[in-house]
């Protein structure tokens, strides 16, 4: 439930799923720009239509590269179609259980937090306005994200041979 003044955050229990929603993202590592685009599944088809708005939104020989996830969608005849009509756009996979290598979903964990966590949505078309916003309001003072491992410390090591 919402906060409200006066009032402290409580959690209600009866929830109405009105249905699911996709949300495509690329993040620009160099000025934290983000295109969005909301799909009602992630199907190739869905995703190479982003690919496309994405394509769209550079310039005619700027060269696009992407992160994506193993998700199959990514990799089907219809997504290899459409990068042999753009050889400008690269499309790189992240090995499985690595989503942290991808620093889109570190933007995604921020809509997670600010949009997602606490919303109230009416209907999946009021889920995507409201996305839709955010990514809108993130693009008028976008930043990159800078991550950075400071503590060497604790580091992943490989572990000796016995």
């Amino acid at each position: 439930m919402p906060l409200s003044p006066g009032r402290a955050e409580s959690h209600g229990f009866e929830y109405k799923r009105n249905g699911t929603l996709s949300l495509f993202a690329a993040l620009n590592t160099t000025n934290g720009q983000v295109i969005g685009k909301t799909a009602p599944r992630h199907t190739s088809e869905q995703f190479v239509a982003f690919l496309t708005d994405v394509v769209a939104s550079q310039g005619p020989e700027q060269e696009i590269h992407l992160i994506c996830d193993n998700v199959s969608s990514h990799k089907t005849d219809l997504v290899r179609t459409f990068l042999s009509e753009h050889p400008n756009v690269r499309l790189h996979y992240t090995p499985t259980y690595t989503s942290w290598l991808n620093q889109v979903e570190n933007w995604f964990a921020r809509i997670q937090r600010d949009v997602i966590a606490r919303g109230i949505f009416t209907s999946v078309k009021d889920l995507a306005r409201k996305l839709m916003r955010y990514i809108r309001q993130h693009n008028k003072d976008p930043k990159p994200i800078k991550w950075r491992y400071d503590d060497p410390s604790r580091r992943i090591r490989p572990m000796p041979f016995q």
